[in-house]
């Protein structure tokens, strides 16, 4: 009989592991408490949360040169998780200027509190009233940041009223321990062409009025209670970070090394934190296979 019931235990588990992926769910229970990343994934089901198992991690204080930023987002942080009055973030500019390393970083500076964050791709924004369902039931525990990286739509793409919604503008009270963070290469997160300049228009009072593309796309941006720019450095902020890396290494930066760097820039065309970690990397990978 002993086979039987372990035959029929994994059977039960089986059947269990199938309805989950078939009606769409959070994590196995005690789920939050162990792991502080999840993402939601769908394979072609309803969506549920899953964990990541070995998240990706970043020290805050290798963000050099964004400072003021990186302060905006952490005291923003500091107070959701405190359960003080917060807002949802939106952290735009130029690539490789640390706007996803700085979310990875707050996560990483206060998931001993109880912060646990939600990965969501764009195309998957059509499931946020299900996902904020799913983080509701953990209200009280638990508070989570909803992680959208490198965010754009187009003027027809799935997801845009959704996130809409969510921000700002549904009858339904959103989660207190959710909010959203995304990053973006582009300030009001869709492109803005010359039919919806075209659309803007003076009244008889020379006012200026928006058309109706302008302000849809506007709307959005504006429903994030915290926007916060990343921009791109200059050459000795750069060089600073170069430094920093190589450092970390137990590098110098050489006169040579200098050289190296500032041609990596013109190489990449780019003068950015990730271009520096990169040269940083390359340029020691380099050195020690000499060795």
């Amino acid at each position: 009989m002993s086979g039987f019931w372990k035959r029929l235990g994994r059977v039960l588990e089986l059947t269990e592991h199938l309805l989950r992926d078939a009606t769409g769910a959070g994590p196995e229970s005690g789920s939050f408490a162990r792991q502080r990343a999840f993402r939601w994934e769908t394979n072609g089901g309803p969506g549920r949360l899953v964990a990541i198992e070995a998240p990706s991690s970043f020290d805050l204080d290798d963000l050099i040169g964004v400072d003021t930023a990186v302060a905006r987002l952490v005291a923003n942080v500091e107070q959701f998780v405190r359960g003080l009055p917060s807002n949802n973030m939106l952290l735009h500019g130029e690539r490789g200027t640390g706007k996803s390393s700085a979310v990875k970083g707050v996560l990483e500076r206060y998931a001993a509190d109880g912060l646990r964050m939600v990965e969501v791709q764009k195309d998957d924004l059509v499931h946020l009233p299900r996902i904020l369902q799913a983080l509701r039931a953990d209200e009280g525990r638990h508070r989570f940041l909803i992680f959208c990286d490198d965010l754009s739509f187009g003027s027809d793409d799935h997801g845009f009223r959704e996130l809409k919604a969510a921000l700002e503008g549904s009858l339904e009270t959103p989660p207190d321990n959710v909010r959203i963070v995304a990053t973006s290469n582009r300030r009001h997160l869709m492109p803005e062409s010359m039919a919806d300049n075209r659309a803007a228009r003076l009244d008889e009072r020379n006012e200026l009025h928006l058309g109706e593309a302008l302000e849809e796309k506007l709307a959005l941006s504006d429903r994030f209670g915290l926007v916060i720019g990343f921009y791109n450095f200059d050459q000795p902020t750069y060089l600073s970070i170069v430094e920093h890396y190589l450092d970390k290494q137990r590098f110098e930066l050489s006169d040579a090394a200098r050289e190296e760097a500032l041609r990596w820039t013109v190489v990449r065309a780019s003068r950015s934190g990730r271009t520096a970690r990169q040269f940083a990397d390359d340029y020691v990978g380099r050195a020690r296979l000499k060795e």
